[in-house]
């Protein structure tokens, strides 16, 4: 017999065992929660007075109870349709052509100025964050446009690749981003709400990454000389090439703001639209269509094996009382809810170095949303808080996933150069995080007017 709170310390210990030997995220979660919730179910009717043997029974046919249960609650789950759906549309728009036309009609308008070329990165990195809601899907696809074009025009290797890792974040960030779902359905709020809730701080924060290279090219010029300037007759032509992207955007973001779609509604008509420019463009053959479905499979899979895993661990958190005696140990201390914030944002940004994001949410919140609940703090302003705390997390030394993209991308640049590069956009994000404390309406403006 153990205290319930040693035990959940145990189920931890063995949960970050089992990442430190490369176990998978979501089968890591599964294992632990799975003999994690026998043995806990067990100890408290051992506790209570029950026989060793039927409370080791009861504990074993509650696990599988939970297994089987929580499994089919997630798959079930209506609101993740989203998932698949945003996941094809960002794909189709790589595969058709559409983020390259992005690109062109940010480079028509910012190519000309000094640091051009890093800041029409960042903005069609924006812009395709908002059809694909993957950080990676966007660093790479746009990695492989921009960072030719760059080294072109004689950019400094670290603020070519900085520009594009940091620029990659934003799908992480500006919606459809799917580091939002996962935290809506595992806090239980409303994906239409956090989506609503990224787009002020999404358009912030690609501004403020745009002033960093300003500020960068500013003091030393030569690290992004200016391109040639395009005619009016060139910007108009690539704005009609950019404009079936921007409509799909409109289309699915105006569409959740207006009432007139749901987020699932919305996910599937862009899909609709994005598969019916890309036919439309005849840029889709046998083969790139077959990729996209594979792409589209493989990517949805990963996430619901990981919303699967975490389903099954929470519950064994909550059986341990960690997260509660966490909350009473936090709220206890002398420092005010301001520094229980900075102590959480202090933690994720330590933990970021070394866990992939999603992993470290998925983990984290069993933990971080009983302390917010707690402390009384508005769910969908921490969540955006939380989320660009993870976008800082993916560009973070030694395991920031972004990094390692665009390393593959352009395995000529060392790795010391792409970190010295990602650091003026990692400050920036920091600075974010102070505007959304200082000016929670932020992130709240938007959903209120949603809901009001």
């Amino acid at each position: 017999m153990m205290s319930m709170t040693v035990l959940g310390l145990l189920g931890l210990g063995a949960l970050f065992a089992l990442l430190a030997l490369r176990m998978p995220v979501a089968l890591s979660m599964l294992a632990v929660g799975f003999v994690g919730t026998a043995v806990a179910t067990a100890n408290r009717f051992i506790i209570i007075g029950m026989d060793a043997d039927k409370a080791w029974t009861r504990g074993w046919k509650t696990a599988y109870s939970n297994l089987s249960g929580e499994a089919f609650e997630a798959a079930s789950n209506y609101n993740l349709l989203v998932i698949p759906m945003f996941v094809l549309m960002g794909s189709l728009a790589g595969a058709s052509g559409m983020s390259r036309d992005l690109y062109a009609a940010a480079y028509r308008f910012m190519g000309h100025l000094r640091g051009g070329l890093a800041s029409a990165t960042i903005a069609a990195c924006a812009g395709f964050a908002a059809l694909s809601g993957s950080s990676l899907a966007s660093a790479v696809t746009m990695g492989r446009v921009a960072l030719p074009e760059m080294k072109k025009y004689n950019y400094t290797d670290s603020l070519a690749t900085g520009s594009v890792a940091a620029g990659g974040t934003l799908g992480f960030l500006i919606p459809p981003s799917g580091g939002m779902i996962i935290y809506a359905v595992l806090t239980e709020q409303s994906i239409g709400q956090l989506f609503m809730a990224g787009i002020i701080p999404g358009i912030v924060l690609t501004l403020l990454f745009i002033l960093a290279i300003y500020l960068i090219v500013f003091h030393a010029p030569e690290k992004g000389p200016a391109g040639p300037k395009s005619s009016s007759a060139e910007r108009y032509e690539a704005m009609l090439c950019a404009l079936p992207i921007l409509a799909v955007v409109f289309i699915t973001i105006g569409g959740m703001y207006t009432g007139f779609f749901t987020p699932v509604e919305a996910s599937s008509v862009g899909a609709c639209i994005t598969l019916i420019v890309a036919i439309a463009r005849r840029s889709l053959n046998f083969q790139a269509l077959r990729t996209v479905i594979l792409q589209t499979m493989s990517a949805t899979a990963t996430v619901f094996m990981i919303i699967i895993g975490a389903f099954v661990f929470i519950p064994f958190m909550s059986l341990t009382e960690v997260p509660a005696d966490l909350v009473n140990l936090l709220t206890s201390l002398p420092i005010s809810d301001l520094g229980v914030l900075v102590l959480i944002i202090v933690a994720y940004i330590i933990l970021g170095m070394f866990l992939e994001s999603i992993a470290m949410l998925v983990l984290t919140i069993p933990v971080v949303i009983p302390i917010a609940v707690g402390l009384e703090w508005d769910l969908i302003w921490f969540g955006i808080i939380v989320v660009i705390v993870l976008e800082m997390g993916m560009i973070s030394p030694p395991v920031g996933i972004n990094v390692f993209i665009v390393k593959s991308i352009a395995p000529d640049v060392p790795m010391r150069e792409i970190f010295i590069g990602i650091f003026p956009f990692w400050l920036a994000m920091a600075l974010m995080l102070v505007l959304l404390i200082a000016f929670p309406a932020l992130a709240t403006f938007l959903p209120q007017t949603l809901t009001g």
